[in-house]
Formats: structure tokens, sequence, C-alpha cells
């Protein structure tokens, strides 16, 4: 019923942002085959981020197993894949070799530095794509060297979204060319797009480079978190006048000990001052007082509160599926909603049921197993 339904994916399996983007492809009803290892041990865990699809253990290394995906290739609308550049080239599943079997194939390909440029050989995660844009430089307290953050902005933010955005805009430009193209996205590039609006209050005076000395940084008093009298944390952030006003008056500060809240010289003061007036309650009898006003305030949920929280219950925004609380899909559509399609799969745990499905004969799977090219899992 989600608004990809009737899209047809061919996922080239890897790590992080290539298989959340076939998630959020797969959450939206595209049918995704994930291309996995031959005879690979079982996965450890729960990798949710394979979830939505299902698994064809293929030998890349074997003529038949390349030919193999190539037949799905000339059924699918998009092709993902998230090796350096060059690696599916010399497979014989680059560009040229899929469009020689489908013009019309979106080739999604997702990399830390892009298919070009200096760096583009060389192995990196989130934390050094982020590096190169001015992000991580910006993230952490003053006087302190740059935090590590969640590897939110590069691989996902900068990388699976992007991809995402990428391969769901070519098939829209598709639609009316009819002619495939690639989709290159660097995650250094998303992330430095993402970057946008710090770029512009640079450009405006309004930003400067030093960690933790900035409104959206955690310099100003009215913009971070704070420790409770339990020991846990509340977050405010009533930026605009009208919000900041009414913070004042609900937490009975005369504005006229603020001579102007954008002056940075009294930020540590002020913010001194709201430490030791914040850990007077508890965390939940600030939400009590705070929470749902205009102050905007939240308090900080760890994994286990957050699915638990109303506002997320009300909206449904977690949930249980095949015994485990997730996020649910997003965003929401009112007449074509997403869903979790199934559970994360075992490598081989579809193979011949899916190419069943993308129309391979009996015999045709046989041979394939018999040949090495492909592995059913349930066949051992």
């Amino acid at each position: 019923m989600g608004p990809l339904t009737g899209f047809k994916v061919v996922e080239l399996a890897g790590i992080g942002p290539g298989p959340m983007c076939a998630m959020l492809l797969a959450d939206m009803g595209a049918d995704i085959i994930r291309i996995d290892r031959v005879n690979p041990p079982d996965r450890d865990g729960i990798d949710l981020l394979n979830r939505g699809r299902r698994s064809v253990s293929v030998d890349l290394k074997n003529p038949q197993g390349v030919e193999t995906v190539l037949r799905l290739v000339g059924q699918a609308d998009s092709l993902i894949e998230g090796f350096r550049p060059g690696v599916t080239e010399r497979l014989g599943l680059g560009p040229e070799d899929c469009w020689a079997r489908n013009s019309r194939l979106v080739y999604g390909r997702v990399t830390g530095w892009g298919q070009d440029g200096p760096l583009a050989q060389a192995a990196g995660h989130d934390i050094n794509y982020i590096a190169l844009t001015g992000a991580l430089h910006a993230i952490g307290e003053p006087d302190r060297p740059p935090a590590p953050p969640l590897n939110l902005i590069g691989d996902f933010g900068g990388g699976a979204v992007y991809l995402a955005l990428g391969v769901v805009s070519a098939l829209l430009e598709t639609s009316r060319s009819g002619k495939g193209q690639i989709v290159d996205a660097a995650m250094v590039d998303g992330a430095a797009s993402l970057m946008t609006f710090i770029y512009g209050l640079k450009a405006s005076g309004q930003w400067i480079d030093e960690r933790g000395k900035n409104v959206v940084d955690g310099g100003a008093y009215f913009y971070g978190t704070y420790e409770t009298a339990d020991g846990k944390y509340i977050c405010i952030a009533p930026i605009e006048p009208q919000f900041h006003a009414e913070f004042l008056a609900r937490m009975e500060i005369d504005p006229s000990d603020i001579a102007d809240q954008m002056d940075r010289a009294q930020w540590p003061t002020l913010r001194d001052k709201l430490a030791t007036q914040f850990k007077t309650r508890t965390r939940d009898e600030w939400c009590v007082h705070l929470e749902g006003t205009d102050v905007c305030f939240a308090p900080v949920l760890d994994t286990t509160e957050a699915p638990n929280h109303p506002h997320n219950k009300a909206r449904d925004a977690f949930v249980d599926d095949f015994g485990v609380v997730q996020p649910a899909p997003a965003p929401r559509f009112g007449r074509t909603p997403g869903a979790i399609q199934s559970p994360p799969p075992q490598p081989g745990e579809h193979t011949n049921a899916a190419l069943a499905d993308w129309g391979f004969t009996t015999d045709e799977i046989s041979a394939l197993n018999e040949g090495g090219a492909v592995w059913n899992r349930d066949a051992g």
C-alpha cells in the first residue's frame, strides 16, 4: 500500500547507508531483493536496517551469478550499491553493464567521499566525512576536543537519506525521459548540505568558529541541556523572543535581569543560574511544569524511555514488530501509508522463492543452485 508499491529495486548488500536507504524504500512499499554473499554465517543480533526485503545469495565471482543479477536488473527500476568506486565495474555490474539490460535503470551509489576526487578510494567512516564539512568542529563543549556524535550526520542523514531522495527524484525524471542515470550520493556531500543553515548564519555574522559559543551549539543558556534533581536531563530551546518571554515567566525570572538575550558575554552566568534552578526539581516535575508549553521544552529520554513517551505512543512513532520495538516508517502518507514489510532476513533466506517471483523457472533456479551461482539457505 505504500507510495512505492510496484517499484522493484536490486540492493547489492553493504553496511550503513546503503541498507538504510533500502529500508526507507522498502518501508514505502518497494519490492527489494537484497543480493547477499553465498553461504555466509547467520547474522548475529537484529540489524533493523535490513528489514522489509528478501535476501538472495549470489556468488558474484561466478559468471552465472553475475548473469543472475543482470537478469534481475533487467526487471528493476533501480539498483543501489555502496562499494568503493570501480568495484561494481570490475564485477561486471557497473552502470554500463546494467544499462545494456535496462536503459531505464536508476543506478544509486553511496560512498563516503564520492565517485571522484583525491579521497575517493580512501577508507573512512562517518566521523571522517563530517570532519571535512565543518560539522564535527562545531560539536562539543568549549575548550574541549570536538565530540564524536552518533553516526547520524554522515552515514544516515548525509548518506542514506540523500541517496533515497536521489533515487526517488531520478525515478520521477525517468518517468518523463525514459532514461536511467547515476545517483552519486557521497556522505561528505550530504553532510555538507546539512550544514547549509550554519554556513548561512556564518555569512550573516551570527556564527563564530568556537565550540559552545553559538545559539544552537549549546553556548546559549536558552538552548541546551540541564541536569535535574534526580540526575536526569531536560532540554530547552526558547530562541524566539515570545518563547523566551514565556520561559522567563514560567521560571519566575525577572526579564530586567537579562539586558540582551543575544549578549554572549552574559550566557555563562545565566547558564550557571539556570543549572542551579533546574536541579531543584526532578525531570518529571519539570515535565509537569513546562512540557506542552511554548518554552520549547522536552525531557531527554533514553532508548528505553522514548517509545513509551505519551506523544510518541499517541503517534505510534515506535512499533513492536516481529517482537522488536523499533522506529515506525517515516514520513507518513494520508492515502498510501508505508509499513514494515517483514523482519530482517538471513542471507539466502529467500533465494529460490524470490527468483521465482521475479520470473526464473524452477529448472533455471535448480541449475543456478547446482552450479553454485546462487545459494538457498533452506537447502543447506
